[in-house]
């Protein structure tokens, strides 16, 4: 029992406390930089590995980690090694994240990302989702 003029120390952050986050990110930064990973600093949620000709790029939102790279069996090890310091799933391509959707064709080697659900999402929000628009790329876009 703890007396009137004792103090308890918090040994462990308390899911749901303002504290969390940053105890995460803490840990989250000493685990990766174990396994090479260099914190951009322009962005602090974003990590850079390089190895020969091999580039990953780890994107930290909150919980949620995006890997990017040019090497399917270097992500692939990334991936096994995250999943041995951390709990996690792997949900497979990102399709979605943080309301943008990712468009590839792999065979012209082409990367877009379009954020239409999220324009359409303010234009509802101020009554404007009648207003005359622009040019929009409803499909992939026809990049040549």
């Amino acid at each position: 029992m703890v007396g009137c003029n004792e103090v308890c120390k918090l040994l462990k952050s308390i899911y749901g406390l303002k504290q969390v986050s940053r105890s995460w990110n803490t840990h989250f930064n000493k685990t990766i930089e174990k396994f090479e990973f260099f914190k951009c600093e322009e962005e602090p949620c974003v990590y850079k590995k390089v190895s020969g000709s091999a580039i990953i790029f780890l994107v930290l939102y909150v919980e949620d980690i995006l890997l990017i790279g040019n090497d399917i069996p270097t992500l692939q090890g990334t991936k096994i090694w995250l999943s041995e310091q951390f709990s996690m799933k792997d949900l497979g391509e990102a399709v979605y994240i943080l309301g943008i959707k990712i468009y590839r064709d792999r065979s012209k080697r082409l990367l877009g990302l379009s954020q239409s659900t999220y324009i359409d999402t303010i234009l509802k929000r101020y009554n404007m989702d009648n207003s005359k628009r622009g040019r929009l790329l409803d499909k992939w876009p026809q990049l040549s």
